[in-house]
């Protein structure tokens, strides 16, 4: 027996896609939230948001984007500011069997919240 088949025998493939998604994401959130980043850095720290996170099991890619325009609104005189939920915009596609999920992270301006969900069954 597999870990499939062991330890996720009680949900359809769709809800492991959506399951991988979700974790995938709040690493995501809950790593990256606070890391140093400015003008100069925010093209690499994409980068790296977006390589670690497709280590992660049943991800088939991730897109990230950081706010430029609110690095520049905050940038100060020690030239960097704390990455936070507000400046992200990010799409994690997973993929478990024939099922494929996007899940999206962005900021909303009327819930004035940086939500995650599912953008696309």
């Amino acid at each position: 027996m597999d870990v499939d088949e062991k330890y996720f025998n009680n949900i359809s493939q769709r809800e492991r896609a959506i399951f991988e998604g979700g974790i995938t994401m709040g690493a995501l959130f809950h790593q990256f939230d606070g890391t140093p980043v400015n003008l100069k850095s925010a093209e690499s720290l994409e980068n790296a948001i977006k390589e670690a996170m497709e280590l992660q099991p049943c991800v088939d890619k991730v897109e990230v984007i950081i706010n430029r325009e609110m690095l520049k609104d905050i940038e100060n005189k020690f030239e960097y500011t704390s990455l936070n939920g507000n400046m992200l915009d990010v799409r994690v596609v997973t993929v478990f069997g024939k099922e494929r999920v996007v899940i999206r992270m962005k900021f909303i301006d009327e819930l004035d919240y940086p939500l995650m969900y599912i953008e696309e069954i």
